[in-house]
């Protein structure tokens, strides 16, 4: 027998609501076109990100990795493999992912084997015992004041220091980077420095895939580095997003690729759009960097070089002449 498809309640729109999360409820006509036989769906606020892949018709997915603050699942596409991701309220909020309102430590999410069957399509994720809906939609892409929105010289200065404290630029270092002068990091200083777009893309190419884990930290440099352009309206965005998320094919993880992808259209995650907000004035920088920079082992540090290294590109090649 067919159940009838679950609502979100006025409670958890309430809740929602009240967030600063925008409430956009399914179309009645995807949810009735999906055949999901499942349990009761738990709530979530799904990234408007990943809209087109819920609000489609079920697709066959596999679990890509489950952790307990993550399940990320590989989705077929007709375009090819997409990612999307169950999050827990105090994972990293990342632009592909439903997040949940329960906390890791409640344990809320199965512990799926990686190449699990899974489904996703008509407003929920399916996963094991695991039935999650889109209750609520958030937007990851930060809303920002103009299309060049400009930053406070002395929020600028704060991630700066951040970064390199008292030190020189050259000394930062991300651990699976190869650093000293001959290094990726070094050559990307060197293309800021001689306000060369073309050199940081070339350089794109000893970054993308280096480094352990699921998003290496060249990617993260990358993805930082792509989105700040965007966000801050570069008139090269486009292109150097595109460039560096054709090199990600078949060099590094399928989750750290549509990243990239996500990053190439200003998608990013809410720990970043804190940050890149706060430097508009829109909230407070130390709370929002200190965040940032504790995400992951590199993750966070990598995003935060990426940004910094996107402002620098920024007002060499735009904002100067």
């Amino acid at each position: 027998m067919r159940t009838a498809e679950p609502q979100p309640t006025a409670t958890t729109l309430g809740r929602a609501a009240r967030a600063g999360v925008p409430t956009i409820p399914l179309p009645r006509e995807a949810a009735r076109s999906t055949r999901v036989l499942a349990g009761p769906a738990v709530p979530a606020a799904a990234s408007t990100g990943v809209a087109e892949l819920l609000r489609g018709p079920v697709r066959a997915a596999t679990v890509l990795l489950s952790v307990p603050a993550a399940v990320y699942l590989t989705v077929a596409t007709p375009q090819g493999p997409d990612v999307v991701g169950v999050l827990t309220a105090d994972a990293a909020r990342l632009p592909l992912g439903l997040v949940l309102s329960r906390p890791s430590n409640g344990r809320p999410l199965v512990g799926a084997p990686a190449g699990a069957r899974a489904c996703v399509g008509g407003g929920r994720v399916v996963v094991g015992d695991l039935t999650v809906s889109a209750a609520a939609w958030w937007d990851p892409r930060p809303k920002l004041p103009g299309l060049r929105p400009v930053l406070l010289p002395e929020g600028i200065r704060t991630l700066r220091t951040a970064l390199y404290g008292d030190g020189p630029h050259s000394a930062f270092t991300l651990p699976g980077l190869p650093g000293g002068p001959s290094g990726p990091l070094a050559a990307l200083r060197g293309a800021v420095r001689r306000a060369d777009l073309d050199a940081a893309l070339r350089t794109a190419t000893r970054l993308v895939g280096l480094g352990p884990g699921l998003t290496p930290a060249g990617d993260d440099v990358l993805a930082g580095t792509v989105a700040g352009l965007v966000l801050m309206g570069h008139p090269a965005a486009e292109r150097f997003g595109a460039g560096v998320h054709a090199l990600a094919a078949g060099r590094t993880t399928e989750l750290s690729r549509a990243l990239l992808r996500h990053a190439a259209a200003g998608r990013v995650s809410g720990e970043f759009a804190a940050v890149v907000r706060a430097l508009t004035g829109q909230g407070d920088l130390d709370g929002a960097l200190a965040a940032l920079l504790a995400t992951g082992s590199t993750s966070g540090r990598a995003m935060a070089l990426g940004l910094s290294t996107a402002i620098d590109l920024a007002d060499r090649t735009t904002r100067t002449r």
